[in-house]
C-alpha cells in the first residue's frame, strides 16, 4: 500500500520552486541525460548549485572546454570508454534497485548489458524524489513502481539523441539507423560506431521532445534474468560500505543509550573512561553520552567505563506482558471504525456458533547485518556525510537543523547497506540527528564515524509495535457468516512527517490486510485501538502486513475447516471478485501439487495476501522437529507483480522474504522485562534462521502486463500463516502467540505440558 506524499518544505528551510522539463546536457567527455519531475516541492533551488554533487560522479563533468556542464538529475552518463553509467537514486542493500533501474534504462537504450554500470545519486529531492512519496527515499517496495517510466524514457532520450548524432555524421535518414547491443548501425552504408563515439556529437543537439517508448512485445532485456551490477563488487570485497569510509584525523564516536526508553541522563562522571587510553573526549547530547577516541575498540572500553546515573521520570517502565494484558483488555471492546461491510454483530449474534480468537504480536527489530553507521564532516561548503541513508531527504533535514545550514549544504553520500527492512528509514531521523549532535561538538574539519553495536542495535528501539488482534467469526450453510475484527497497537505514522496519513484516527498501517481484504465477506467490522507507550517503533519489512496476514489466514482457515471446506478451494470461492489473488493461489497450488501425496509425518498449509500491489501465494510443508517446532522443509511460491522487469531479482526477494519472515515467527521477539530494561542484546537471543534451516524454495512469477508493483517485501507476510496453517494440520494447535517459541514454552508450563 502506498500511503501518500510528504511534503519536504516542512523539513527544512526552501527558497523558491521552479519547474522543469525533461532535458539533455553533456559534459565534453561524454553524455549526460536526466528527466526533470514536474515540481511538488516548496523550496526547489532557483540556482543549478547541484551541479557540484552530479560532478563528484564524474569528473569530466565539471566544465571542460569552457563549457559548464550543466548535469543535475542526470540519470544516464555515457562515457567515451563505451560504459553506461545510471544513477540510481534508491539505495542498495539488497533489494536490487541498482540492476533493475539500469535495466529499464538499457532496455530502451539498447546497450548491450556488459557496457552497464550503476551509482548512487546525490541527495537532492528537486532532482530524484520518490514520486511516490514526494521525498528523496527508498521504501514500500516502490524503486521500480516509481520509476518504471521515468527511466525508460532517459534511456529513450539518449538513444534518440545518438541516433541523431549518427544521422547527421553519415548523412543519412535516422529511421534508416538501427541500435542494438550498444551499437549504432546504418545497414546501407555499412557505417557503425559505438555509443562513446558518439556521445559529444549527441551533446551538441537538441532535446528530443515526447521520445515513443518501445512495445512490451520489443523487450529484449526487461523479462530476463541479468546478473546483478552490484555482486561482483561485493564478491570481490571492493564494494564499499559505511564501514569501510576513513577519513584522515578521523574520531570514532560510541554513544551510551539509556537502557530504558524515554530515561533521560541524570549525572555523569567521565573520569574513568576518559582514562581510557585511545579516549578523546565525552560529551552529553539528546540521544545519550557521546565518546569520541581514536578507534572503535577505544570508544566502546570508553563507554564501558562511564558511570551515568538516569533520570527515569519519563521512562516506560511496563513489561511486554503488561502491555500485552492491557491490549488484550482494549480489544475486549470496539475501536474506531476502519471498515464497515453489511452487518457483523447482527451476523454473529444469529450464528449457532462462534469463533473467538486473540491473536499476539511481539515487539520485532530489524537486526540488518550491517548495525547503523555514518561519516560525517564539516567543510567551508557545509557537512558531507557517508551513510546508508533510506530517505536522503529527511536526513538532510535532520543535519541542516542541528547544524544551522541550508538543506542543500547538506551532502549525503550514499553508501551500499549491509541489510535494513526500514531500519534505515526512520520518520524522526533520529539516527541522523545523533550523528549531527556528536558532529556538532567537534571543530570543524574533523570527521567523526559513529558506530552501533550489535548491542545498540537490538536494544535501539525503532522496532515493530507490540499488537493484539481480537477476531469474531462464525460459518452458517451459505459460509463465512460474519466477521469481527479489533486491533490495538501504536501508530508508525503518529508524530512523524507522515502523519497527514492518520485520517479519522486510523493509522492505515495498522490496518492495512484486513480493511481491504479480498475476501467476499458480506458482514465485516473492522475496528481499531491506537494505543500508546513509550516505546519507539518504526515501520518493519511489510509493515502491517507481518501481523494482518497471519491474522486474516489463520482464522480464515479455522472457519474453513469448520465449513468444511478445501483451504485452497474455500479460498478460491472467496476470491470471485479478486483473479489476481486466486491466480496466484492456483499457481502455487499446482506448483506444490496440492491435494497430492504428502511424505509421513509431515503437512502442509497455504496462504495468499497482496501487499504493495503484488499479490504472492505460499504452500509450506513441515515437521515437528526435535525442538517442538516447526522444521519447514519445502515452500512453494506464486508472485503477480505486473511486469517482471528481472525475474531473477524477483526470485531472490522472495526468497529473502520468506527467510527473513521464518526466522522471525519461530524464534524472535524483543521483550521488556519488568521495569522497562530489554531482555535481549545479540544473535544469541535474537536470532535468524540458520543455513540448514532454509527451506527448498520454488518460485513462479506469473507473467502480466500490468504496470510492474513492489518484490522487497510482499514475499514475507504469507510465509508465517502458510507455516501456522500446516502446524495445525499437522499437530492440531492454532498459533496464536508469536513467535512459535512463545506458544512451544506457553505450552509446556500448561498443565500437563500440552500445547
Amino acid at each position: 500500500m502506498i500511503y501518500g506524499k510528504i511534503d519536504p518544505a516542512d523539513l527544512a528551510p526552501a527558497p523558491k520552486t521552479r519547474d522543469r522539463r525533461e532535458f539533455l546536457k553533456t559534459a565534453a567527455t561524454g553524455l549526460i541525460v536526466g528527466a526533470y519531475l514536474p515540481t511538488f516541492v516548496r523550496g526547489a533551488r532557483a540556482e543549478e548549485t547541484g551541479v557540484s554533487a552530479a560532478a563528484r560522479l564524474d569528473a569530466g563533468a565539471s566544465g571542460l572546454g569552457g563549457r559548464q556542464a550543466f548535469a543535475p538529475n542526470a540519470f544516464v552518463r555515457i562515457a567515451p570508454d563505451d560504459t553506461v553509467t545510471v544513477i540510481v537514486k534508491h539505495i542498495e542493500f539488497g533489494q536490487g534497485p541498482y540492476t533493475g533501474l539500469s535495466t529499464l534504462v538499457a532496455e530502451e537504450l539498447d546497450a548491450d548489458w556488459s557496457q552497464m554500470r550503476a551509482e548512487s545519486a546525490p541527495a537532492d529531492v528537486t532532482r530524484y524524489a520518490n514520486s511516490l512519496f514526494g521525498v528523496q527515499g527508498t521504501g514500500g517496495s516502490t524503486a521500480i513502481a516509481n520509476s518504471y517510466e521515468q527511466m525508460r524514457r532517459a534511456g529513450a532520450t539518449a538513444r534518440a539523441m545518438l541516433v541523431a548524432a549518427a544521422a547527421a555524421e553519415w548523412a543519412v535518414p535516422a529511421g534508416e539507423i538501427a541500435v542494438s547491443a550498444g551499437v549504432v548501425r546504418h545497414a546501407g552504408s555499412g557505417r557503425e560506431a559505438r555509443f562513446g563515439e558518439l556521445a559529444d556529437a549527441a551533446s551538441r543537439l537538441p532535446v528530443p521532445e515526447d521520445v515513443p517508448l518501445k512495445d512490451p512485445s520489443e523487450f529484449r532485456l526487461i523479462g530476463t534474468e541479468l546478473p546483478k551490477l552490484d555482486t561482483p563488487d561485493k564478491t570481490t570485497g571492493a564494494a564499499r560500505f559505511t564501514m569501510d569510509i576513513y577519513r584522515d584525523g578521523m574520531q570514532t564516536v560510541a554513544v551510551a543509550h539509556p537502557p530504558r526508553f524515554g530515561s533521560a541522563v541524570g549525572s555523569l562522571d567521565d573520569a574513568a573512561a576518559r582514562r581510557v587510553r585511545g579516549v578523546i573526549d565525552v560529551r552529553a547530547i539528546p540521544s545519550g553520552v557521546a565518546v569520541y577516541a581514536r578507534d572503535t575498540w577505544s570508544a566502546f572500553k570508553g563507554r564501558e567505563a562511564l558511570a551515568i546515573e538516569r533520570d527515569e521520570a519519563a521512562a516506560e517502565t511496563r513489561s511486554s506482558e503488561a502491555l500485552f494484558e492491557l491490549y488484550r483488555t482494549t480489544t475486549e471492546s470496539a475501536g474506531a471504525p476502519a471498515q464497515t461491510r453489511g452487518d457483523a454483530a447482527a451476523a454473529l449474534a444469529g450464528a449457532a456458533s462462534v469463533l473467538e480468537a486473540v491473536y499476539e504480536f511481539p515487539f520485532l527489530a530489524h537486526a540488518p547485518m550491517e548495525p547503523l553507521d555514518a561519516v560525517a564532516v564539516r567543510d567551508a561548503e557545509g557537512v558531507e556525510v557517508w551513510m546508508g541513508s533510506q530517505v536522503q531527504t529527511l536526513d538532510q533535514g535532520a543535519f541542516a537543523e542541528v547544524l544551522g545550514v541550508a538543506l542543500e549544504q547538506v551532502r549525503i553520500n550514499t553508501q551500499l547497506a549491509g541489510g535494513s527492512f526500514g531500519r534505515r528509514a526512520q520518520g524522526a531521523a533520529d539516527f541522523a540527528r545523533e550523528v549531527a549532535h556528536a558532529l556538532a561538538a567537534v571543530p570543524a574539519g574533523t570527521p567523526i564515524k559513529l558506530v552501533w553495536s550489535r548491542e545498540d542495535d537490538i536494544r535501539g528501539g525503532r522496532y515493530r509495535p507490540l499488537t493484539v488482534h481480537r477476531v469474531r467469526g462464525a460459518v452458517n450453510a451459505r459460509g463465512i457468516a460474519g466477521w469481527e475484527h479489533t486491533i490495538a497497537t501504536q501508530s508508525i505514522f503518529a508524530g512523524s512527517p507522515f502523519e497527514s496519513m492518520v485520517q479519522d484516527g486510523i493509522d492505515p498501517s495498522s490496518v492495512e490486510g484486513v480493511v481491504d481484504t479480498p475476501y467476499a465477506l458480506p458482514h465485516l467490522s473492522v475496528t481499531l485501538h491506537t494505543m500508546e507507550n513509550g516505546v519507539p517503533i518504526l515501520w518493519w519489512r511489510s509493515v502491517g502486513h507481518t501481523h494482518t496476514a497471519y491474522v486474516m489466514e489463520t482464522f480464515l482457515d479455522e472457519l474453513l475447516e469448520a465449513d468444511g471446506k478445501d483451504p485452497v478451494e474455500g479460498r478460491l470461492a472467496l476470491l470471485r471478485n479478486s483473479p489476481r489473488h486466486a491466480g496466484v493461489l492456483r499457481a502455487a497450488a499446482e506448483l506444490a501439487g496440492w491435494g497430492g501425496p504428502v511424505p509421513a509425518g509431515r503437512a502442509r498449509g497455504v496462504a495468499v495476501h497482496k501487499s504493495f500491489e503484488s499479490y504472492v501465494a505460499q504452500v509450506a510443508e513441515v515437521s515437528r522437529g526435535g525442538d517442538g517446532l516447526p522444521r519447514v522443509h519445502h515452500v512453494w511460491c506464486a508472485v503477480d507483480c505486473g511486469v517482471a522487469v528481472n525475474p531473477n531479482i524477483i526470485t531472490a526477494q522472495m526468497e529473502s522474504g520468506i527467510g527473513y519472515g521464518l526466522g522471525a515467527i519461530l524464534y524472535d521477539e524483543i521483550t521488556l522485562e519488568e521495569g522497562g530494561t530489554v531482555r535481549q542484546r545479540n544473535f544469541d537471543r535474537y536470532r535468524s534462521i540458520r543455513i540448514d534451516e532454509m527451506p527448498a524454495v520454488d518460485v513462479r512469477v506469473i507473467r502480466s502486463t500490468e504496470p510492474p508493483t513492489g518484490v522487497g517485501e510482499p514475499g514475507l507476510p504469507p510465509i508465517g500463516p502458510a507455516v501456522a496453517n500446516a502446524w495445525r494440520a499437522l499437530t492440531g494447535e492454532s498459533v496464536r502467540r508469536l513467535p512459535f517459541t512463545a506458544h512451544r514454552d506457553a505450552g509446556a508450563r500448561a498443565p500437563g505440558g500440552g500445547g
